[in-house]
Parts: structure tokens; sequence; C-alpha cells
């Protein structure tokens, strides 16, 4: 086994102060690096402008959550196909409580939306109510 000397575990202190103890310069001191001027800042977007472009935004995380919930109405409703293709029965309960959950997300998050979330949310609502009625009048249709 080599034997350790106290070098192998030593560290090794700097000194990079650029005066000495008696207040001399010392010239062994590394000269400082200039850092680069800062960038100038960008003009903001007055309050009118930010306030449109967060309007015009979508959040993703919302948008998936109303996808889900609508594709789930649509379904249910019947207006779409199974994984075989087949036709997939109305079910009007289920259907329904898809539709009101909806409703709930829109009256829960009524003034935190940006408009084009509050459109995107009543135009679904709109469409989804229409084609539940359309769907029930067939069915009751098909009673008679």
């Amino acid at each position: 086994m080599p034997e350790e000397t106290p070098e192998d575990h030593a560290f090794k202190v700097v000194d990079r102060r650029p005066f000495a103890v008696d207040g001399t310069r010392r010239e062994e001191a590394p000269a400082r690096e200039e850092k680069p001027a800062a960038e100038p800042e960008k003009p903001r977007a007055t309050s009118k402008e930010s306030r449109k472009a967060a309007d015009d935004r979508i959040d993703e995380g919302f948008a998936m959550l109303v996808e889900f919930l609508t594709n789930s109405a649509f379904l249910q409703l019947g207006l779409g196909a199974g994984p075989a293709g087949e036709p997939i029965p109305a079910d009007l309960e289920s259907a329904r409580a898809m539709i009101d959950l909806l409703g709930v997300v829109q009256d829960k998050t009524k003034g935190n939306l940006s408009s084009a979330e509050h459109k995107l949310l009543g135009d679904i609502l709109f469409e989804l109510h229409t084609r539940f009625v359309e769907v029930q009048r067939q069915a009751t249709a098909k009673r008679r």
C-alpha cells in the first residue's frame, strides 16, 4: 500500500485579493473581468395589449379538460362510433351528467377565463344542449 502524504489530502488556497496586507497592489493579482453591459430592456406592452394577448390564449390544460368532457358527452349521446365502428346507443342520463359537469366548470371559472376560453366553453355547451334535445326527441319518437 502506498504511503499517503499530507499533500494528497490538502487543498490549495489562492489569495485573489488585489491588495496585500500593507495596502500595496499585488502584481500577481488577476485583473477583474468586466461583465458585459446588460441588454437594454425591451419596451413592455401596454396594459391593453397585454390584456388582449391574455384574452386570446387558451390554456392547454383547460382545453384538454373541456375536450375530454365534450367527447364523453358526444359518445354518450350516441354520436360516435365504438372501437369496431359499431354505433353506440345513446345514454341520455350520462350525457346529461357530462353536459351538467361542463356547466359546473363554466360556473366555477366565471371571471377567470380568457375571452377565448369563455367563447370555447359557451360554444361547446350550446352545441351539446342542441344535440341533446335532438337525440331526446328522436328517442321519444321511437318509443311512440
